[in-house]
């Protein structure tokens, strides 16, 4: 599967799940040893058209990440170019939901709430038992606040502001110099990157899945160590 990653490659990458394992503690999750040097090695093979496509905050991605990647963090909402450490444009949430969402998490016991700029995420993987009753309560919320989207993950609710996905990241990376002209190429785990996976389709590229799970994808793979195999491989096709 290396193959797929060649020289007119865009290459773009998930991170939680897809470059790492998950953890109850979001914050413990880095990069395996040796992460940092395939990533800019890759970078340099593909003229800099590597960049990581997350739903974390930009900035918490940024800190784990090789600061000359480009990076989309808040499911693409806000974008860092190589180099760059903070963003431009308005990053507060509507304070009303904001303050509906803080209430409805605080109910719970093990239900935690991030806050990644205008995204806010609902976590449940400490509290399985009470998603079923948190997801509802997000989903009536989400029917009454404007402009805003309810979009369901692993153990996550992520309310996003409407027109924000993963695809449309893409779409505006593939504008970028590095990037223009070449077949992008998705490796993702989770529902929120099918849209990266369609517009990567759409564009005459190709999409990665990682785990089980339902998919436009039409390639797999078990798990992120096999990703970083694939990763490895393809430096050695590009040497």
């Amino acid at each position: 599967m290396g193959r797929l990653i060649t020289r007119d490659t865009a290459l773009f990458l998930d991170f939680d799940g897809t470059l790492t394992g998950f953890s109850d503690d979001p914050d413990s999750v880095r990069l395996p040893p040796g992460g940092f040097a395939v990533l800019e090695r890759l970078a340099e093979k593909l003229g800099g058209a590597v960049a990581l496509v997350s739903g974390r905050d930009v900035r918490d991605l940024a800190s784990r990440v090789p600061t000359c990647l480009w990076r989309a963090g808040n499911h693409g909402d806000l974008v860092l170019a190589p180099e760059a450490n903070e963003p431009d444009g308005d990053t507060s949430p509507p304070p009303a939901l904001l303050a509906e969402l803080k209430e409805l998490t605080a109910a719970h016991d093990g239900v935690r709430l991030e806050e990644k700029a205008r995204v806010l995420t609902i976590h449940t993987r400490m509290a399985r038992d009470a998603s079923g009753d948190v997801i509802a309560k997000a989903e009536a919320i989400a029917a009454r606040t404007e402009g805003y989207k309810l979009q369901l993950g692993k153990d996550v609710a992520e309310f996003k502001p409407e027109g924000v996905d993963k695809g449309r990241a893409i779409e505006r990376l593939m504008k970028e110099g590095a990037f223009a002209g070449r077949k992008p190429l998705f490796f993702g785990d989770d529902a929120t990157d099918e849209d990266g996976f369609i517009v990567c389709l759409h564009r005459g590229g190709s999409a990665v899945k990682i785990g089980e799970g339902k998919t436009l994808a039409p390639h797999r793979l078990p798990d992120h160590h096999a990703v970083w195999d694939v990763l490895k491989e393809a430096l050695h096709d590009l040497a």
